[in-house]
């Protein structure tokens, strides 16, 4: 077989020995007579075979003449060494080999059958620029440094990953131009040196097999395991800040295993909690944690012996356990992590404390299932890779910081993304004027001039009055419960007390029925508290009769608000749901807003959603904004009410308390400005014609109809306020276009509001919305694509 038909290169191939024998015939006539007569009986076998010398390129005559190969390559290889060298001839950057040291042999006997070693850190496309860099220090004398350390990875009998760094010593190869090499020029090789991934280039400029190479390489090798084992912890822990990757832990454990020559380690971290003095997993859900095992959390003096938590703690000094089983039995598994360690399976391990001048952070854990495999001999070996892991720790609690803050700033804050460069950049001022430059200057004040307003919310109706009537169902039954068990006690004990209290307890009934007003949950709540639960006690301490109905009736109590509280969970739990249903459809639907175009965007969770958005120039720092995108975003604020309408009424039957929403959007045609107040952190109108805006948006949706004693608000339809005609026309288009798409019905009212205090002129339209046949009980025989409300309140009643 051809040494050139499995690759393309620059190169044609040849074993020969010509340069080698050249030194032999200097060495022929050399005064040292041992090294002549080496010499001569090398040049000898060279002369029966003259093939050795002119090279050859069919590997079959490697076999062929093996015997005489070997003899010339005697002087290289050693017989005292050859057990301590790992050492081959061969040809560069491929397979072919001829001659190798009996360490070699054995390393490569002990990967396995057939296992062929490949260089594997050289890719396809590179090798051919490899050859064309040789010729070019060859033949033209320029060195491109293309030079780069190349490694063999070979398991060991265990099946552990070796490797070996090769060195190749290429003094007796020669490079041979033939006549299909065009010659290059100083600009060909300009031209080359730029453009090192066009291999189309290289190729024109040497055309394959257009140069010979003769001869053959030593290839030295140098085992490096624990050298690149180090490099590849240190790549490994580069993904420490992303430890939901899925190969980070098991490529860890790999370059571990290979650190330390056993198979079977695996690797554990325990995050540690100084506050809590407590260990905690690891924020990668992958990654485990051997000393608390099924553990969240854990104390870590709970974990931990007094001995090992002095060393791990307190000294931060690494320790192993050689014998976990031995552990165990001596400690009768009364040892937290040595018994969480043996239910594991565990036969001997290292726990090494991961801290830095700030305190520890937590404890890198290795394993291992071979007792003795992991020992206080062995653990030293961690000192070289522990300021690698300490940095990795410290990046990934950083990046976790950084998270949780960019979490408290998108749910706890008003610094929406599109506005906090501004933030930053008042921060970077403030920094660079008070920290570099020493003045005493105060945070800039955060403006935006010239932004439009869009408000919108989906309010709960008649919310106020749920909530009264969940209070007087709870007090009444509490209040009941109460007058059962006075009675009860009344009637086996006649203390005067017993009666007065259960007068005062049906007094608060009958004011239950008659007259509840705003104050009197808090002083049924007071008597309850002062009056009522200190008897009970004194009941359970003095007659044990009624004890069972004492505790069932405190099992009604909620722990935090000292009155019974079903009802009212019921009717909070809905609001709850309904609030998180909504809100997650807008937050999902305004990320596709913000790619339309950036601008500030805010909601609230009241009884029900409401939200503000801002979009002008001031807030993008671009040169592109238009009035375009303002109508853009005006109709999709009506699509997503819309839909937050639908999300709502296809779950109205799962709630437990049955409720009803009403849209209401408020249009503004006038820029304005908004800026962060500091004191109440969050956004609001500047100037006094702007809170004009600020007053009707808190008190329109309370607004009647003129003349009328009905809400401008309503289930069932969206209500869009204005003031201006044009602001009327626009939105007038906005329904036509949803009427054709099937979201909004074509019943369609304009009506007046009632002047509110300061604003007058205000008008609506109202128009009905259509829901979505998705209704779990909607009958599948001829039922509508879309519903208005009151088809849907039908259906829902069914």
């Amino acid at each position: 077989m051809s040494l050139n038909t499995d690759f393309e290169s620059p190169l044609f191939l040849k074993i020969g020995f010509g340069k080698l024998l050249d030194q032999y015939e200097r060495l022929a006539s050399s005064e040292n007579t041992l090294s002549s007569q080496r010499a001569k009986a090398v040049l000898k076998i060279a002369e029966k075979n003259p093939k050795l010398r002119e090279g050859f390129t069919d590997t079959k005559l490697i076999k062929t003449f093996s015997e005489d190969i070997n003899e010339i390559l005697q002087d290289s290889f050693s017989d005292l060494l050859t057990q301590n060298e790992i050492k081959t001839a061969g040809l560069p950057f491929c397979d072919v080999l001829f001659r190798s040291s009996q360490r070699f042999k054995d390393i490569i006997k002990d990967a396995g059958d057939n296992f062929t070693p490949t260089i594997t850190n050289m890719p396809n496309e590179e090798f051919y620029i490899v050859g064309c860099a040789a010729i070019l220090k060859y033949h033209y004398h320029f060195d491109l440094n293309f030079k780069r350390p190349f490694y063999y990875k070979i398991p060991d009998k265990n099946g552990v990953i070796r490797y070996y760094k090769i060195t190749y010593n290429a003094d007796f190869t020669e490079i041979i131009k033939t006549d299909k090499a065009p010659d290059l020029s100083e600009d060909d090789i300009s031209l080359l040196l730029d453009n090192f991934d066009n291999i189309d280039l290289w190729k024109e400029k040497f055309p394959p097999h257009s140069y010979i190479m003769k001869g053959f390489v030593i290839s030295n090798m140098f085992d490096m395991t624990d050298d690149q084992s180090i490099s590849n912890i240190k790549s490994s822990l580069i993904k420490i800040e992303n430890p939901k990757d899925a190969s980070f832990i098991s490529d860890f454990e790999d370059v571990f295993r290979a650190f330390y020559k056993i198979k079977d380690i695996n690797v554990g971290f325990s995050l540690y909690d100084e506050k809590e003095d407590s260990f905690e997993r690891f924020f990668g859900e992958d990654i485990h944690s051997y000393i608390i095992n099924d553990f969240e959390k854990e104390h870590c003096l709970d974990a931990l012996c007094n001995n090992s938590y002095e060393k791990l703690l307190k000294d931060r000094k690494l320790f192993a356990i050689s014998d976990v089983d031995l552990q165990y039995h001596r400690s009768r598994g009364k040892i937290s992590y040595i018994k969480a360690l043996h239910e594991q399976g565990i036969k001997s391990a290292i726990f090494a404390p991961i801290a830095n001048e700030n305190g520890l952070m937590g404890i890198l854990e290795l394993v291992s299932y071979t007792p003795r495999a992991l020992n206080s001999i062995n653990a030293n070996k961690l000192n070289e890779v522990m300021p690698y892991i300490v940095a990795a720790v410290e990046r990934s609690k950083n990046a976790h910081e950084h998270l949780v803050d960019a979490v408290i700033q998108q749910e706890c804050t008003s610094i929406h993304p599109s506005v906090h460069w501004r933030f930053r950049k008042a921060a970077i001022d403030f920094i660079n004027n008070n920290i570099y430059q020493n003045k005493n200057t105060t945070f800039e004040k955060i403006a935006f001039r010239n932004v439009y307003p869009l408000f919108g919310q989906i309010d709960i109706k008649g919310s106020s009055n749920a909530r009264n009537q969940a209070t007087q169902q709870d007090l009444k039954k509490q209040l009941k419960e109460t007058v059962s068990l006075l009675k009860k006690a009344y009637k086996f004990n006649s203390m005067p007390v017993y009666e007065q209290v259960l007068f005062q307890t049906e007094e608060y009934l009958e004011l239950l029925n008659n007259n509840f007003k705003v104050d009197s949950e808090h002083q049924i709540g007071q008597f309850l508290k002062h009056d009522v639960y200190p008897l009970l006690g004194l009941l359970l301490e003095n007659d044990t009769s009624l004890s069972n109905a004492i505790y069932n009736y405190k099992s009604k109590i909620d722990t935090d608000l000292k009155v019974f509280y079903h009802h009212r969970k019921q009717f909070d739990d809905t609001v709850k749901v309904i609030n998180r249903s909504m809100s997650r459809l807008l937050d999902k639907r305004q990320k596709d807003a913000q790619q339309m175009y950036p601008h500030f965007f805010e909601r609230f969770k009241t009884d029900g959603v409401e939200h503000n958005m801002y979009i002008g120039e001031s807030i993008t720092r671009e040169d592109s904004f238009s009035d375009i995108y303002l109508y853009n975003l005006r109709l999709w604020q009506m699509q997503v009410m819309c839909e937050m309408e639908n999300e709502f009424y296809n779950k109205k039957e799962d709630f437990l308390v049955p409720l009803n929403v009403a849209s209401l959007i408020l249009v503004f045609n006038q820029p304005m400005s908004i800026r962060f107040r500091m004191d109440e952190k969050k956004f609001d109108v500047d100037g006094t014609y702007n809170a004009r805006y600020e007053v009707v948006k808190k008190r329109v949706d309370k607004a009647f109809v003129k003349n009328t004693n009905q809400r401008i608000t309503e289930p069932g339809k969206l209500s869009i306020v204005y003031s201006q005609k044009e602001d009327e026309e626009e939105y007038l288009r906005y329904v036509k276009f949803l009427q054709h798409k099937n979201m909004l019905d074509k019943n369609v009212q304009i009506v007046e509001l009632e002047d509110l205090q300061g604003v007058t002129g205000l008008k609506a339209i109202k128009v009905g919305i259509l829901y979505k046949n998705t209704l779990k009980n909607t009958s599948k025989n001829g039922s509508k694509a879309y519903y208005n409300y009151d088809d849907l309140m039908q259906v829902i009643k069914a």
